[in-house]
């Protein structure tokens, strides 16, 4: 490499890295509590019963929310991929903005209400609106995707450096035996390198997450309205199938799947008549794979079925790449280890770029001015 080209990397490197580190470090910080979200989440203390999940009427389920919310309409329901629960939240109108939802928790097998805190209040709902988009809705979350894009960079250009300024040097050496600084930029050169491919696969899947919106926005375009051209509604019917109706014939239709969301006529991923259903497999991969279809609200027959689009699969596939949570509490606490050591790096790099340069003579490797 010459010396014209190393300067450029070098400058690339500093000023990719100096610009998105304080918020790839805020991101680090407030995604270690996320990495654990299901064991710092509330304890839902479901009863003991031999009722298998599902038995409970939904119909049911949704009466007694509105009854308690007198005056509010149910845009949606969503079910939990881990344990035997139904949330059905309500809000002023089907458009309403999902944080103002009043979620009411229901076990799917007994239909017991459980007594839970709000999902959009407390310690997880500000980490993961920090992490999300900084409460600041969809530009804060284009804002945090263009910083994961400086720090790919960032991270593409460590990598190209990495080289040149450690050749004469063992693999893994953190040299104590002199200036402070130059113990920093070998451990920051260490940890770098070693959590590269985790810092890459993250940050990456962290960018793909920032483009939820527009997926969403494309497939309600594209896709759904394809859907519901397909699916004319029955002419003439003013009445609405029952939930529990609409459910039965979407799991006869697609069986083998498990239904996660529904979302009710009016809200922006249905049609003014038609119920949108939302289903995953039940492997580790197609279990985060939505397939959607649409049942027609007055009859409850399942009028179209369809595989998303590839953006919106590569979306999918994205988030549990991207917290770590598709393999149990062991790949929780790797991801989490790896998170730790990734906001080494970052302070590291901080610390490198402001701590005094080394006087003319001192012995510091030419390395030290790419940090």
């Amino acid at each position: 490499m010459t010396r014209r080209a190393l300067r450029i990397w070098v400058w690339i490197h500093r000023w990719s890295g100096l610009i998105c580190t304080l918020f790839a470090l805020l991101l680090c910080l407030t995604g270690l509590p996320l990495i654990f979200k299901d064991e710092l989440g509330p304890d839902l203390k479901l009863a003991v019963t031999t009722a298998s999940p599902g038995a409970a009427s939904v119909d049911s389920m949704v009466a007694r929310a509105l009854a308690a919310r007198p005056g509010e309409v149910v845009p949606y329901l969503f079910y939990d991929r881990e344990h035997p629960i139904l949330k059905v939240p309500t809000a002023a109108s089907m458009i309403a903005d999902p944080a103002s939802f009043h979620y009411q928790v229901f076990d799917t097998r007994t239909g017991q209400q459980i007594e839970v805190p709000q999902p959009n209040q407390g310690f997880l709902y500000v980490m993961t609106r920090l992490h999300l988009d900084l409460f600041a809705g969809l530009p804060g979350t284009l804002f945090l995707g263009f910083m994961g894009l400086l720090l790919v960079v960032a991270i593409v250009s460590g990598v190209v450096l990495y080289g040149p300024f450690t050749r004469r040097l063992d693999f893994g050496v953190v040299r104590t035996d002199g200036s402070r600084r130059r113990t920093w930029l070998d451990l920051h050169n260490l940890l770098g390198i070693a959590t590269l491919a985790w810092f890459g696969v993250v940050g990456f899947t962290g960018v793909i997450n920032t483009l939820a919106a527009p997926i969403e926005l494309a497939w309600q375009a594209n896709q759904l309205v394809e859907m519901a051209a397909q699916a004319k509604p029955a002419s003439g019917e003013s009445r609405h199938a029952s939930i529990d109706a609409v459910l039965r014939e979407v799991r006869a239709a697609v069986p083998g799947m498990n239904v996660m969301t529904v979302a009710f006529p009016g809200t922006p991923f249905a049609t003014p008549s038609h119920v949108a259903i939302f289903l995953t497999g039940d492997t580790p991969i197609t279990s985060r794979i939505l397939k959607p279809a649409l049942a027609d609200a007055s009859t409850g027959h399942v009028v179209s079925v369809r595989d998303m689009p590839w953006y919106a699969t590569a979306l999918f596939m994205s988030q549990p790449l991207h917290f770590g949570d598709y393999g149990g509490l062991p790949l929780k606490i790797i991801w989490a280890l790896f998170d730790v050591a990734t906001i080494v790096v970052l302070i590291s790099g901080l610390y490198l770029w402001g701590a005094k340069r080394p006087r003319r003579g001192d012995a510091e490797p030419a390395g030290s001015t790419a940090s």
